[in-house]
């Protein structure tokens, strides 16, 4: 997930150079690269839009199942936005950023406003590696967090909930064909 504030013309939108899971790098992605995706406001924060949403299946350590809902970001577009500007999660637990090969790009938290926990996936669902990202304030240098090795999958989430959410080391992660709600 990706928490920013981005404003343009006094109106908070989704959209700016901050990076979800690819390279930092990568040249900045402005509003208007993204299709200028304004973010919904409600009374109790910025929820995401654009995003279609995906049931992800998670089996600890233990074999105990838990069934999240998260936000998908699948194309580059939407993993370079990720979550900017968002507040609310509106009941969803956090964004699964998937890709269609083994990747080795890092997270930053350029402008992120709230701090967060990701958790990394193999092909087969394999459990790669998790950290915690904190916010980078405007103006600082980010640093970059890379998985343990090449994944597949990344989940953000508010950071601390990996454990409560079952994504800890030895569990599996099996994303649904199916949106949730």
């Amino acid at each position: 997930m990706r928490f920013r504030w981005c404003l343009l013309g006094g109106a908070l939108i989704a959209g700016g150079g901050c990076g979800g899971g690819d390279d930092a790098s990568a040249p900045a992605t402005t509003a208007a690269g993204v299709g200028a995706t304004i973010a919904a406001s409600v009374a109790d924060g910025v929820l995401p839009t654009g995003f279609e949403t995906v049931s992800v299946t998670v089996v600890g350590p233990d074999g105990t199942e838990r069934g999240l809902c998260l936000y998908l970001a699948d194309q580059p577009e939407l993993r370079a936005r990720g979550l900017m500007g968002v507040t609310d999660l509106g009941g969803r637990d956090g964004m699964l950023f998937r890709y269609d090969a083994p990747h080795d790009g890092r997270f930053w938290m350029k402008d992120t406003v709230l701090p967060l926990s990701i958790a990394f996936y193999v092909e087969d669902g394999g459990f790669v590696s998790a950290t915690d990202m904190d916010p980078c304030p405007s103006g600082t240098e980010c640093p970059r967090y890379a998985a343990a090795g090449p994944f597949t999958a990344a989940v953000e989430v508010p950071q601390g909930d990996l454990p409560d959410l079952g994504l800890v080391e030895g569990s599996t992660l099996a994303i649904g064909a199916a949106p949730c709600g």
